[in-house]
């Protein structure tokens, strides 16, 4: 059956998003491990916090080490040097997060905190 039939696909719904002036916390160990990822690159890199859409409780957390973007649609945060960015689109989900570094025999990695969070997944990866 094709697209008229009904058998087709529906477009995503885009709503308008409140934006807020980002707080975040960076424990001891998680700037250790943003220091020494980012070292010597601090002038032209940053981490660019988001929340993507997915995951099993609806959204996903993505960090990720990038060139800085030449975009006013960020806030920019700064933790002794290394920059933090996070877009406005994502500012509402991502104010009062607490961003911690666990090294542990079984992995470890860095783990994210959220307030804002009604309910979220087992893996620490998935929010709603």
């Amino acid at each position: 059956m094709g697209i008229l039939g009904g058998g087709g696909f529906s477009l995503p719904v885009i709503t308008q998003t409140e934006v807020v002036d980002v707080k975040i916390t960076v424990t001891e160990s998680a700037l250790k491990q943003m220091k020494s990822t980012i070292k010597n690159e601090e002038d032209t890199h940053c981490l660019v916090v988001s929340a993507q859409s997915g995951g099993c409780s609806g959204y996903l957390y993505d960090m990720k080490i990038m060139e800085k973007p030449d975009l006013e649609s960020f806030q920019i945060l700064d933790f002794e040097g290394v920059k933090v960015y996070i877009h406005n689109n994502d500012s509402s989900l991502l104010n009062g997060i607490e961003l911690d570094f666990k090294d542990t025999l079984m992995g470890g990695g860095f783990n994210i905190t959220n307030p804002n969070a009604s309910r979220s997944c087992g893996c620490g990866q998935s929010f709603g």
